[in-house]
């Protein structure tokens, strides 16, 4: 059964095209991951990340939309892999959607048996966001990369980027969160992006302030920038494989200094990365006439970026890696040398993380931006004290465009997101929303993903590769109240890579959802910290003592003591 592309849009207003919110939210969810402001190539349902969808056909997607639409308030959709595959009786605190995207077996767990799959239409990659239906476009990672970048100044250029240049690549629907990350804190930067569209698209939603053709006028436009301390982001059109050597060179001639440098192509996926052999126009047909002798090609291109972004490290450059594997990439295209700077998370995120710090996202399903000028006012008057969350909240709703529904994310912890949800439920029962909204996370979340390269990089205890706590966090996400819970593999770093888990949950105003909210934003950031009391980090042991966060053998241990 074919369809020809189609334009989806979530529904707006109050007026349910399901028998209730509890299954409109997934419903409208969903779609607005198709929407066209929001997905990068929605005719072909994927969402972001080169290749991470929606649903796995257009036909799953009538008959997921189908079921949505005629699901009963204590029936659960099974998913699998994008495709709807069974209804359950099950009960009200029941989410009504449970998900599993591109779970493979260890040793089947890798691109070659996915891609066989996925070819025969039994499979399709969920990514993080993208098959877990909690997308919001790119401000979804914003926060994270604003974070980021802030812990890079404060541990680096004196809690500010002003007066400093960053070199990045990639600005697709994760990396285009980059350049305005850089200038909120202060800084210049250059993006390069082989493909203009990206960066235009970039430049369309405010993300990215100019795209430039010229690799000297860009420079020269940043590097005006970084001497008077003024913030500003130019994306230039390149392949990062050629254009980071070629800075490389200026910078160690002298030309110029730059002072940060990362990444985020979608190298997660060797078919997602130009070689320098190939142009934007033969990429598709190459990739897909040859994906194996790509994929090297591919590599060995990788191999020449990591070795200049270590060879800038080596000049005195601040460099990280921001979460695509491409350091492993480029390990496997025969640059030893791949490993040599850090991982973003355990160079600056993880003392967060041991707080149950990660990415609280809500979405308005009324479509009014008033809806969420409504929440951020009074999320701050809830946290009055929490100066960095007001600065946060005030830059976003000044600088980010919405794309899709109406969304916010800010980071909050454990002990605070329970509150916003309560206070949110709140807002919905008392009318001072117009309708009901969604609160979920991205899968990068303190307590949610099993990750050797990215969230789970350099653990204390060498636990890097333990996947049970993301199946723990889903089991509890799933007995908590949650909505809707997916359980993924190898979103953001590829197959064989990592396993993570989502929660989405519905504040509608209800003393069901009160109930629900409370005690799941209260046990999923608690996954965060007990993960990281047991890979022994003293902060979260610090944080499960003051908060009230029960760890069995912390107890034990006490009353022996």
């Amino acid at each position: 059964m074919s369809h020809e592309p189609r334009v989806v849009r979530a529904p707006r207003g109050t007026e349910l095209t399901a028998k209730s919110w509890a299954t409109e939210a997934p419903l409208r969810m969903l779609m607005n991951n198709l929407d066209p402001e929001v997905a990068e190539h929605p005719d072909s349902l994927v969402v972001y990340g080169g290749t991470g969808k929606a649903a796995r056909s257009w036909e799953a997607f009538d008959a997921i939309v189908d079921t949505l639409k005629n699901l009963e308030e204590n029936e659960t959709l099974l998913v699998q892999s994008g495709k709807p595959v069974g209804v359950f009786k099950t009960n009200k605190w029941a989410p009504r959607v449970l998900i599993a995207n591109s779970n493979l077996v260890g040793d089947w767990a890798n691109w070659e048996h996915f891609r066989k799959l996925e070819a025969e239409g039994l499979m399709m990659y969920g990514q993080m966001t993208a098959g877990s239906w909690i997308y919001i476009g790119t401000q979804g990672i914003l926060q994270g990369t604003y974070e980021t970048f802030a812990a890079v100044a404060k541990k680096r250029f004196n809690g500010t980027l002003a007066g400093t240049l960053t070199l990045t690549g990639g600005c697709g629907g994760m990396g285009g969160a980059q350049p305005l990350s850089v200038t909120l804190n202060g800084g210049a930067v250059l993006i390069v992006d082989v493909n203009e569209s990206r960066l235009r698209r970039r430049v369309s939603k405010r993300y990215l302030d100019e795209v430039e053709l010229d690799l000297d006028k860009a420079l020269e436009k940043v590097l005006a920038a970084k001497a008077e301390g003024r913030a500003l982001s130019v994306g230039y059109v390149g392949n990062a494989a050629e254009v980071f050597p070629a800075l490389l060179k200026r910078h160690q001639a002298g030309e110029f200094t730059i002072d940060i440098v990362t990444d985020q192509t979608s190298a997660h996926d060797p078919l997602s990365y130009l070689p320098t052999e190939y142009t934007m126009e033969q990429w598709d047909a190459e990739a897909k006439a040859d994906p194996i002798g790509f994929t090297k090609k591919a590599q060995a291109a990788m191999a020449a970026q990591v070795q200049a972004m270590v060879e800038f490290q080596d000049a005195g450059a601040e460099v990280f890696d921001y979460g695509n594997s491409i350091r492993d990439e480029a390990r496997k295209g025969g640059y030893t040398r791949a490993f040599e700077f850090p991982g973003f998370v355990p160079a600056y995120i993880r003392p967060l993380f041991c707080e149950g710090l990660g990415p609280f996202r809500w979405v308005a399903l009324s479509g009014d931006p008033e809806d969420i000028r409504v929440t951020d006012e009074a999320l701050k008057e809830l946290f009055p004290e929490n100066e960095h969350l007001h600065r946060w909240l005030d830059a976003a709703a000044e600088k980010v465009e919405f794309e899709g529904l109406p969304a916010r994310i800010c980071w909050l912890g454990y002990g605070e997101r329970h509150k916003a949800g309560l206070l949110f439920n709140k807002l919905v029962a008392e009318g001072k929303v117009s309708a009901p909204i969604v609160i979920g996370r991205d899968h990068l979340d303190s307590g949610s993903v099993a990750s050797p390269y990215r969230e789970t990089e350099s653990m204390k205890d060498g636990s890097d590769a333990v996947a049970d706590w993301p199946l723990l966090n889903a089991l509890t996400a799933t007995s908590s109240g949650a909505s809707w819970v997916s359980i993924h593999h190898g979103g953001g770093v590829g197959m064989g890579r990592s396993i993570h888990a989502g929660q989405v949950s519905l504040a509608d105003g209800s003393e069901l959802a009160a109930a629900k909210l409370e005690a799941l934003l209260t046990n999923d950031p608690g996954m965060g910290v007990i993960r990281h009391v047991d890979a022994g980090y003293e902060r979260a042991v610090e944080v499960a003592e003051e908060r009230g966060v029960v760890i069995p053998l912390l107890r034990t241990a006490a009353e022996a003591k």
